[in-house]
């Protein structure tokens, strides 16, 4: 916590060749020999953790730099040494055994430039004890091979180090993979770089954290020849994908085991095996676009597969996880076009997936019971195309309702023919049901809608179906407007009301009305003497349920914090959502989102009522504005209890003009 600190406890100046996160490193251990560009010659050693709330920073001096009595550094700079000499310096003291050893020396002590991947002395003693002997058992032969696949003919610094590139080994002349990654990490046949540029007489040397070997097999090579990829190797000959793993590219196969495909059900399994289009968006799922070797993979990342979707990588203790699972058994296996990394889990796509598999992992469950007991389970399971509208599960915390005729019947028009995806959704779009019903889209600002029902995340497209979470029960209009109305025993007076000002007509037409409709209980609530003069008085009658109505639908879930509706009347209705109640003109509204085909009613409590109209200053004439102004103006320009001279003439000039005040 807080900044990091050197032994002195002053803060540490991090630079670049650090990391822009110190996050990764701390997960993954350890970032060593880093140069702090604030302390010259002195290396960052190691960055880790000791505790839950420590970071221990140590210190050396970088190779080729010492101490000076009473400087602080590393600031003396030693003499070159060739390279031979140079291995010994950056602790690559194996490295530099295994040369003597294979007669490899004379020619790193020698004239020329060179640059070495000198394996740490770590990374040969992680070597198993059988690779080991193989190759130090016949030292003249295979070690001096092994060592000279490590070197390349010419000084290539880290600025040369492109990512892609490929240099030409002095063993064989057999290709070398560098990649250099957006991070700052760099490797080589995918073992990382630890100590960069580390110069010598005849050429640089490069430490690194693991026994390179040759690569002369494809991806493909590796699918056919490994026995715990067998069922992979079926699927990918099922799928004509093996022209593609033996391509020339840089490629990341994420390669399920015979385990990963038998962790499946087996109905699923079969299913997706049988179905070409599900298999290719299946395997084409765990190959990535690019070569990821695992050092390069840090918790974070966002990987782009070829099925067009993205893998998260994340990190659980010390080990990678993939979507959130530790599933990583085999890392690192480098092909001449990509690397193969092997998983024990299976990671299906959306795609291969029907609608039932969709809802298993979003918040749904509570609907898809619901579908499974109406005994709908074969349009949300087969090859039928159809997109399913799934209240999420919080619709369903207070009660569950009964599964009858009637909400089978709902349930139906929960399902939508065809398969949709709601980027391509437009307002005012009609969508059919199987239940023999037609859905109007609406698109707002915030919020996009369905009827009454908006959709509460991104849709989900599998193998057939689409799947839109959605915040409510969806209700299907049922009759217009009026239709509604007069069903409804509470808007009896209002149906009455609507009658009188010649309205009725209009309510039953098409069109997209919003109707914010006063119950029999907000006529009570008038004052009688008020009342018996509205119903009394056609006029005012429907000019007062005009301001109740606006020429547009607008359903709760169009509504954020405020918006402004402009009545059929011609004045605002603010409307607004406080504690999850929509309030028209700060009214609550007792019941929303009543759906109609040719609109939506919201019922209210209380008889909205249009802003007073402004105090007239003559008759039934409004008053003029010009004249108003200068009264204003001639009350503040009185000087001594006169008006000023200018005043008094237009003022005079206006009741001539107006027939006095």
């Amino acid at each position: 916590k807080g900044p990091l600190r050197s032994p002195s406890s002053t803060p540490i100046a991090i630079g670049r060749d650090i990391s822009s996160s110190l996050l990764g490193p701390l997960l993954r251990d350890t970032w060593r020999y880093r140069c702090l560009p604030s302390l010259v010659g002195l290396c960052l050693t190691s960055l880790s953790r000791a505790g839950p709330e420590m970071v221990v920073i140590s210190y050396e001096c970088c190779p080729g730099y010492e101490k000076v009595p009473g400087e602080k550094g590393c600031p003396a700079a030693l003499p070159l040494s060739n390279i031979y000499e140079t291995l010994g310096v950056v602790g690559s003291a194996t490295t530099q055994l295994y040369s003597d050893r294979s007669n490899l020396r004379p020619e790193i002590e020698g004239p020329g430039t060179f640059t070495i991947f000198a394996p740490s002395n770590e990374a040969w003693a992680s070597l198993s004890a059988e690779t080991l002997d193989s190759l130090v058992s016949n030292v003249n032969i295979e070690l001096l091979n092994a060592l000279r696949y490590h070197m390349v003919n010419k000084r290539v610094l880290t600025d040369d180090l492109k990512h892609g590139t490929t240099l030409n080994s002095m063993y064989q002349n057999l290709p070398i993979q560098i990649h250099h990654y957006p991070n700052g990490i760099v490797t080589v046949n995918c073992a990382r770089l630890l100590k960069a540029d580390h110069h010598a007489t005849n050429g640089v040397v490069h430490v690194i954290d693991k026994v390179i070997s040759t690569t002369t097999n494809s991806i493909q090579h590796i699918v056919e020849t490994e026995e715990s990829l067998e069922t992979l190797r079926a699927a990918v000959a099922a799928s004509d994908l093996n022209s593609l793993l033996e391509s020339e590219g840089q490629y990341t196969l994420l390669a399920p085991t015979n385990e990963a495909f038998e962790k499946i059900p087996r109905e699923m399994l079969n299913r997706i095996l049988g179905d070409p289009e599900a298999l290719r968006d299946l395997l084409n799922h765990h190959i990535l676009k690019s070569a990821m070797c695992a050092e390069a993979i840090i918790a974070g990342l966002t990987m782009e597969t070829l099925e067009g979707t993205t893998l998260d990588v994340g990190c659980s203790g010390e080990e990678l996880t993939l979507n959130g699972k530790p599933i990583i058994a085999n890392k690192d296996i480098l092909a001449t076009n990509g690397v193969v990394h092997f998983v024990n889990e299976l990671l299906i796509p959306d795609s291969a997936k029907t609608l039932f598999e969709l809802a298993q992992e979003s918040e749904v469950s509570e609907s898809m019971n619901l579908f499974r007991q109406a005994g709908l389970s074969s349009h949300l399971t087969g090859s039928e195309r159809v997109t399913l509208l799934a209240p999420v599960n919080e619709v369903f915390k207070d009660k569950r309702p009964t599964v009858d005729s009637n909400m089978r019947n709902l349930l139906l028009n929960h399902i939508v023919k065809d398969q949709l995806s709601s980027k391509y959704l437009y307002h005012g779009q009609k969508l059919q049901t199987l239940g023999d019903k037609e859905l109007r889209v609406f698109v707002y600002r915030n919020n996009l809608c369905i009827e009454n029902a908006c959709i509460a995340a991104h849709d989900k497209r599998g193998r057939f179906g689409t799947l839109f979470s959605v915040d409510k029960m969806l209700t299907p209009p049922s009759g217009s407007v009026m239709d509604v109305l007069k069903a409804d025993h509470r808007f009896s007076t209002l149906v009455a009301a609507i009658q009188s000002a010649g309205l009725m007509e209009n309510l039953n037409r098409p069109g997209t009305f919003t109707v914010f409709a006063p119950t029999n209980e907000a006529f009570q609530a008038m004052p009688q003497g008020e009342l018996n003069k509205l119903m009394g008085n056609a006029k005012e009658l429907a000019s007062i349920l005009k301001f109740h109505m606006a020429d547009e639908i607008l359903v709760s879930g169009a509504v954020s914090a405020l918006v402004r509706l402009k009545s059929m009347q011609g004045d605002k209705l603010e409307v607004s959502m406080k504690n999850h109640v929509i309030h028209v003109n700060k009214e609550p509204v007792a019941e929303s989102d009543i759906m109609a085909t040719n609109g939506v009613i919201h019922a209210v409590s209380s008889v909205l009522q249009p802003q007073a109209s402004r105090p007239q200053e003559r008759g039934d004439e409004p008053a003029d504005p010009a004249l108003e102004i200068f009264k204003q103006a001639s009350a503040l320009s009185k000087v001594k209890g006169k008006k000023t001279p200018v005043y008094s003439r237009l003022l005079a000039r206006m009741k001539e003009n107006s027939g006095g005040f």
